[in-house]
Order: structure tokens, then C-alpha cells, then sequence
């Protein structure tokens, strides 16, 4: 018996860039919108349901709408369908509703553990179109890949999804391709962006690892420090600058958007929804392209940067960081959106564990006040805590020179040595 995707040691996720046609850009969107339209059915029938256990007094009315919605709740699936008859449509995925259902029910899940993210809100209707599917093996297959599911690839440049057929692509890494064998498909997101670019992102699981641990141990360890005014600054006293990819673009984009703005109000005053002003949408594409330029360029440098220090070192240790409550300084709030930390912190942890390396955050606390030659904390004994402005200073007990930023490295490595 073969393996669901839960029990699979190795989990991997791909993105490859697709290229439908007319018709299917069509069934796309048709199936963006009933899997938003059944997350929003059970989100109001959840909050409808709360608000009648609200009213104490057995009304008959109340009870008997009270029983109704938990029994569609129990079965949305036909609930939801029975009412909505359009959702029987043949052109729609039933494994989309499937999954619609499933997200939903992973919110409250997340938000019953986590507490933070709030309860689900409603999706509003947006340019981007998203939906997801699963895929699918016959009983009769005995060992599941890529190439014999519901969701399979053709060849080295077409993918079948169920409802679309068959889809163009490009982009999928060639370690995907040599061991398609011996690895399957799970859940299949079908996107398109605020460009207009489609995609499908694959989670993808296997028992054998998807890198091969052929990467040396370098015996090698690194502390890093992430700040504004350079991207990071390590042990080594190694300066990686920040490349500050919003502030190059932020004066032509800001532009952008005054104009999609007048164009915007011009519609309005001319009774035309947005969706049909053509030169409103014209200029909507501009805005999204620059904006997607960004994006772009921030994880390709984010992406060269963590890999590089996940080769090259055995340990690798950084700053836990809450951006949350960095952005609350104002001040600071879009140099720390520009520079991407939180992104870049989740590539350094799933790299680490997919080249078999370590990488651990330490707590940043007076990090960058304390001595890394005698341990000596700035602001104790009678002495002034550190400013942003003070970039070098000289410790006064031991005397000792330091550069801001390369002794708060020195001491991060140190605390995640001694907490490994």
C-alpha cells in the first residue's frame, strides 16, 4: 500500500509558469470564483449560526435555522451545491470545492491554535485568480509519480490538469525531472497574478531527499546581523549592502499610481465599472508590473544570499526577528518592508534542512550592546546605551574597539553556539 503524501519523509514545492488558452483561461477563472464563493458561503453560514445561539429564548423559527445551517455545515459540499445549482456546473473541479472546504476549515484550526491571525474574514473579488485541486491516483497504480496521476506531466514541457487539459509550461528544476519516478503530487494551486501571468505551484513529496547530501561539510559557522543600513553584516566582518530595490522605483511608481488614480475617477464620474475602463486597466498594468519587477528582483537576491551562506557553512545563526513589531516604528517601517527579513529568515530555515545543515535564531537582546571581547553591556555602570548613530565604539572596560554591527554578528554566533 502506498504512502499518503503526510507519511513521506521529503517535501519539496514547485512553481512553473503556464500558458493557457483563451478557453482555459476561462475555466480558470470560473473556478476562482466558485472557490471563493463557497470559502464566503461557509464563512456567513458560520457567522449567521453564531449569531442565532446568541438569542436565549427557543423561538421555533430560530432552532429550526439553527439546525439547518449545522447540517449543511456538516456536508457543505451538497449543502452548498443544492442551493447554488450553478456550482453542479460541468466546467467546475470538484476536487476545487473539496479543497475550498478544507481551507476554510484549516483557518479556524489555525486560528483555535494560534490565536493571532484573527477569524476568517470573507475574500473579496480581486484581479488575481487563485484555486486548488488535488491530485489523484487510480487504485491500480502501485507506485504513484508524477507522470500517472490526475495531475501528471506530459513531457518535459506540457502538464494535464483535471478540467484545464493540457498546459504549457516552463521553469520546473531539472532534479524534479530525473527522479519523476519516484515522486508524487499532492495538493495543485492554480494562480494568476496582478499581471496577468498564470502559474501552478506543486507540492511535491518523495522518500528519497529532492538534494542529494553530497554538500561537504564545511566545518565552517557564521553569525549574521541584519540591519537597514547594510542587508547583513556576519562574524566575519563581511558587509553584504542593501540593494534598497522599492526606494529605486519608489518616485516612478508613485507616478504610476496618480495616474491609475485620475484614470480611476474619470471612470467613476463616467458611470464605468473598472473592468471595462480600458485605459484604466492599461495603467493598472503598469502599476502591477513594477511592482512585480520588485518583488523579483528582492527574492532573487534573497534567494542568492541564503544559499550561498547555507553551502558554504555547517551553522549558520541570525536574529529572531518579530517584523510585526518592527513595523510599528514608522519611522523605519519601509526600509524593513524593502529589505525582506522574514522572507529571507524562512529561506535560510527550509534550506538548512534540505542541505543538511543547522540554522538557528538566538534572542537579539543587547546584542549590539554587549562586549563579544569581555561581555560588558553598554548602559550598566553609569554608561549610555548605544544610539542608532553610534556606528563604531570602544568599550570601557576592556578598551576594545568594535564596529557596531560586525561585534553584534560575533555576539548572535556566540549565543547560538552555546543554545545549539
Amino acid at each position: 500500500m502506498s504512502q499518503t503524501m503526510a507519511q513521506l519523509p521529503y517535501h519539496y514545492g514547485v512553481k512553473v509558469r503556464v500558458f493557457p488558452s483563451n478557453q482555459q483561461k476561462q475555466l480558470i477563472k470560473r473556478n476562482s470564483d466558485a472557490s471563493r464563493f463557497i470559502y464566503n458561503e461557509m464563512n456567513g453560514m458560520n457567522r449567521e449560526l453564531y449569531q442565532l445561539k446568541q438569542v436565549k429564548i427557543p423561538i421555533g423559527i430560530v432552532q429550526q435555522r439553527i439546525q439547518t445551517l449545522e447540517q449543511r455545515l456538516k456536508r457543505p459540499a451538497t449543502g452548498i451545491s443544492n442551493i447554488h445549482g450553478w456550482l453542479n456546473n460541468n466546467d467546475l473541479d470538484s476536487l476545487m470545492k473539496a479543497n475550498a472546504i478544507q481551507n476554510y476549515r484549516s483557518a479556524w484550526k489555525m486560528f483555535h491554535k494560534v490565536h493571532q491571525s484573527g477569524t476568517p474574514i470573507f475574500h473579496r473579488k480581486r484581479t488575481e485568480q487563485k484555486y486548488q485541486t488535488s491530485c489523484l491516483y487510480p487504485g491500480k497504480v502501485k507506485s504513484p509519480s508524477v507522470t500517472n496521476g490526475s495531475v501528471r506531466l506530459l513531457d518535459y514541457q506540457h502538464i494535464q490538469i483535471p478540467k484545464l487539459g493540457r498546459l504549457r509550461f516552463r521553469g520546473i528544476p531539472a532534479k524534479i525531472l530525473a527522479k519523476k519516478n519516484e515522486i508524487r503530487i499532492g495538493t495543485v494551486t492554480i494562480s494568476m497574478d496582478a499581471t496577468g501571468r498564470y502559474y501552478v505551484s506543486l507540492q511535491l513529496a518523495s522518500k528519497q531527499p529532492f538534494v542529494v547530501q553530497t554538500v561537504r561539510k564545511t566545518q565552517m559557522t557564521i553569525g549574521i546581523d541584519l540591519n537597514t543600513d547594510n542587508f547583513l553584516t556576519d562574524s566575519n566582518g563581511n558587509v553584504i549592502a542593501n540593494p534598497h530595490y522599492y526606494r529605486t522605483v519608489k518616485g516612478k511608481l508613485a507616478k504610476a499610481q496618480r495616474k491609475l488614480s485620475r484614470r480611476a475617477l474619470r471612470a467613476k464620474k463616467e458611470h464605468r465599472q473598472l473592468r471595462d475602463a480600458k485605459n484604466y486597466q492599461k495603467q493598472r498594468m503598469i502599476v502591477a508590473d513594477i511592482q512585480h519587477k520588485v518583488a523579483n528582483r528582492r527574492n532573487n537576491f534573497l534567494h542568492l544570499i541564503s544559499t550561498t551562506l547555507i553551502k558554504n557553512h555547517d551553522l549558520v545563526v541570525a536574529e529572531e526577528l518579530r517584523s510585526k513589531n518592527l513595523l510599528r516604528n514608522h519611522a523605519l517601517a519601509m526600509s524593513i518592508s524593502d529589505v525582506g527579513w522574514r522572507t529571507f529568515l524562512g529561506m535560510l530555515t527550509y534550506k538548512a534542512d534540505l542541505y543538511g545543515k543547522n540554522f538557528i535564531t538566538v534572542n537579539p537582546r543587547n546584542t549590539t550592546q554587549t562586549c563579544h571581547n569581555c561581555g560588558f553591556i553598554m548602559g550598566s555602570h553609569d554608561t549610555h546605551k548605544l544610539t542608532l548613530a553610534d556606528r563604531e565604539w570602544t568599550c570601557p572596560a576592556c578598551h576594545q574597539s568594535h564596529i557596531r554591527d560586525h561585534n553584534a554578528a560575533q555576539n548572535i554566533l556566540a549565543r547560538g553556539i552555546i543554545s545549539r
